[in-house]
């Protein structure tokens, strides 16, 4: 698993020169590969989790209740078992942060 994830994020980043444009790549696999939409649970709350945005200096997942739209770092986004498809890049944008 390690080395897969890491080939991962080799080919995610392997064009980047400093990490604002690792990010950039990292964003770039998430939202091409990641089957959205799929329902999580937050705060015991279920969302459905619609998209993946890039803010300046993280990944984040656009997440919706109803009528309420919450924007949660993919950091910290429970993903629900079993896992959407392409959820292997979210490890690997999390190992990339050092998480």
């Amino acid at each position: 698993m390690a080395s897969e994830r890491d080939a991962a994020i080799e080919e995610a980043t392997v064009d980047a020169y400093n990490d604002d444009e690792q990010l950039t790549g990292l964003f770039t696999m998430i939202e091409e590969h990641l089957a959205v939409p799929f329902t999580t649970t937050v705060l015991g709350m279920e969302v459905i989790m619609q998209k993946v945005d890039l803010t300046a200096d993280s990944i984040v997942a656009v997440c919706a209740r109803g009528r309420h739209r919450q924007r949660i770092d993919l950091l910290d986004l429970p993903l629900p078992t079993p896992a959407p498809d392409g959820a292997a890049w979210i490890d690997a944008y999390r190992h990339w942060a050092g998480r």
